[in-house]
């Protein structure tokens, strides 16, 4: 698409926050690299910049018209620079800030799932005060292969799956790397899967073949052996269900604006969720551009759709009680 069909009448003047003090720092800036050239091609006036000391001291909210955060991790996914964006009145994309303090948080997010009642596999909190023993015990009720990651972390940064007992000092001083807190959960053997949402709009599931163990930082973001498939033998009722799982997940935390939702599908057509994603990346190897694009979206209108997201949620959440 052209310049000339953007979704807006005139030019928005965008503070695009890229960077920031986590460790998906160097992919926050890929993301938002492709971010301000997509907009640019739209006409929009965008400012990047940097909250590399997980701040926003300085900014003047009246200079800009919205933000776009392509900030992943701590800071940028955990609520901290959605609660100082609210404090400035400045719209935002993305979810506010208690969505999003819940949905980086994967124990948090389980609980969530699980009191709606939706599908999540099995798990338990971990800590590095916990004896050795104590968390070898929890290994054998949930029996191996298991998975351990940390509560808060993205991009598959310290995620083990641990196929027997010999592995799991290494993965849980894996874990500990990245938090303070923990997670082991019940390992679902099958297909990866995920879905996204831009607000009400549920993009065609992506199902992920890596050449890994399992959709690891390697394979997200290095490999070009990972595959994205959208033609499989899957029954449709099955895709329906992760889609329709999808919009239920995105309601119990409250999200907004862009989402990815992960799956794994069991042998028996079971999806179950992972976890939810409120600022998924927006590189050449991100899910959510390769979806919206299956649907005819190309990535300039998704990243402008981010915007009016934030817009109308924005002028929903001040607009006066009548």
């Amino acid at each position: 698409m052209t310049e000339s069909s953007s979704l807006f009448t005139t030019p928005l003047r965008v503070l695009l926050l890229a960077g920031g003090p986590s460790a998906e720092r160097e992919i926050s800036f890929a993301s938002g690299a492709a971010v301000a050239s997509a907009l640019r091609s739209r006409g929009h006036v965008v400012t990047e910049y940097d909250p590399k000391d997980g701040s926003l001291d300085g900014l003047d909210p009246d200079q800009f018209d919205v933000a776009f955060i392509a900030l992943h991790g701590t800071f940028g996914e955990d609520g901290q620079v959605q609660h100082l964006l609210e404090e400035l009145g400045l719209p935002f994309t993305g979810s506010h800030s208690k969505a999003s303090r819940v949905a980086i948080r994967k124990i948090a997010t389980k609980e969530s799932l699980t009191a709606h009642s939706l599908p999540t596999p099995d798990f338990t909190p971990i800590h590095p005060s916990e004896s050795a023993e104590a968390i070898r015990k929890k290994a054998a009720t949930f029996g191996y292969p298991l998975v351990i990651k940390p509560n808060a972390e993205g991009s598959s940064l310290g995620v083990t799956i641990v196929p027997s007992s010999l592995e799991l000092p290494a993965a849980l001083a894996r874990c500990f790397h990245y938090g303070p807190e923990g997670l082991m959960e019940n390992c679902i053997n099958g297909q990866e899967w995920t879905v996204g949402l831009i607000d009400e709009v549920v993009l065609p599931p992506v199902q992920i073949v890596s050449a890994r163990e399992f959709y690891d930082f390697e394979a997200k973001y290095a490999s070009d052996e990972t595959q994205y498939l959208f033609e499989t033998e899957t029954p449709t009722v099955v895709l329906e269900t992760m889609q329709q799982i999808a919009i239920e997940a995105c309601s119990a935390i409250g999200t907004q604006g862009i989402v990815r939702v992960d799956f794994r599908l069991d042998r028996f057509g079971q999806p179950w969720v992972l976890e939810l994603n409120t600022i998924p990346g927006m590189t050449s190897h991100s899910l959510i551009p390769k979806a919206a694009a299956r649907m005819g979206i190309d990535f300039e209108e998704v990243c402008e759709r981010a915007l009016q997201s934030a817009l109308n949620h924005h002028h929903a959440e001040v607009r006066p009680a009548a």
